[in-house]
């Protein structure tokens, strides 16, 4: 298929949209929300909903298929591997878009049969894009990186539909792991959209900011 290329910025800005548009993103200020690390914040992100909505579906996963082709080259991978278990639909249709072999990472060896963490074909030699639905610190993708290179295959990139952007540290350590980061949109581009559309409340929208100019601070004044 053709894919598009539209400029960066209009990426970031439709798929802001469109993760709004289906409630895959939501602020608030006045009953923060709860991560898996027990901190606290006014945002939240589910990019599971997107494998809900058809269109929006499709375009993200052209949009990201275009990214990835612009920023890593026309040819710079053999094998697309999803990472357990946001990233496995994503890879899958990333792969379907590259033409490209897909296989799957797991968190952890399965315990059982071969104890494999790598689902599907992988062989050494292969340059793998690994595919997940978003990061915010890199922490999960170096674990799903070491076990692709485990296979003797290589990982020098990794795509995501939606990347924090408001940890400073993300791109540096990623880096420094071999690794480059390719994503559609962050935190600001839907704080920007949401402002154009005024979907919440000046307070809220101005709350949100404050949390991404600096979320550690914000995190100590909301225990």
């Amino acid at each position: 298929m053709t894919l598009p290329f539209p400029a960066r910025e209009e990426i970031a800005r439709l798929t802001a949209r469109m993760l709004l548009e289906i409630k895959a993103v939501d602020f608030s200020a006045a009953q923060p929300f709860t991560y898996a690390s027990g901190l606290k914040g006014p945002t939240y992100v589910d990019c599971r909903r997107i494998i809900s909505f058809p269109r929006v579906r499709a375009t993200l996963m052209d949009f990201l298929a275009a990214t990835v082709l612009r920023d890593a080259g026309f040819d710079a991978f053999d094998n697309v591997a999803g990472g357990e278990t946001a990233g496995i639909p994503f890879g899958a249709m990333v792969a379907e878009r590259l033409s490209l072999p897909m296989t799957y990472v797991r968190k952890k060896p399965k315990g059982y049969g071969r104890n494999a963490r790598i689902e599907g074909v992988m062989t050494e030699g292969q340059r793998v894009l690994l595919v997940e639905d978003l990061t915010t610190d890199g922490g999960s993708k170096l674990s799903f990186v070491d076990a692709i290179r485990e296979t003797g295959a290589s990982c020098g990139h990794t795509a995501v539909v939606f990347y924090y952007g408001i940890f400073p540290e993300t791109i540096d350590r990623l880096a420094a792991h071999g690794v480059a980061l390719h994503h559609l949109c962050t935190w600001w581009d839907v704080l920007a959209e949401a402002r154009a559309q005024s979907a919440f409340d000046a307070a809220t929208l101005n709350e949100v900011e404050a949390f991404l100019r600096d979320p550690r601070a914000w995190q100590a004044a909301h225990p």
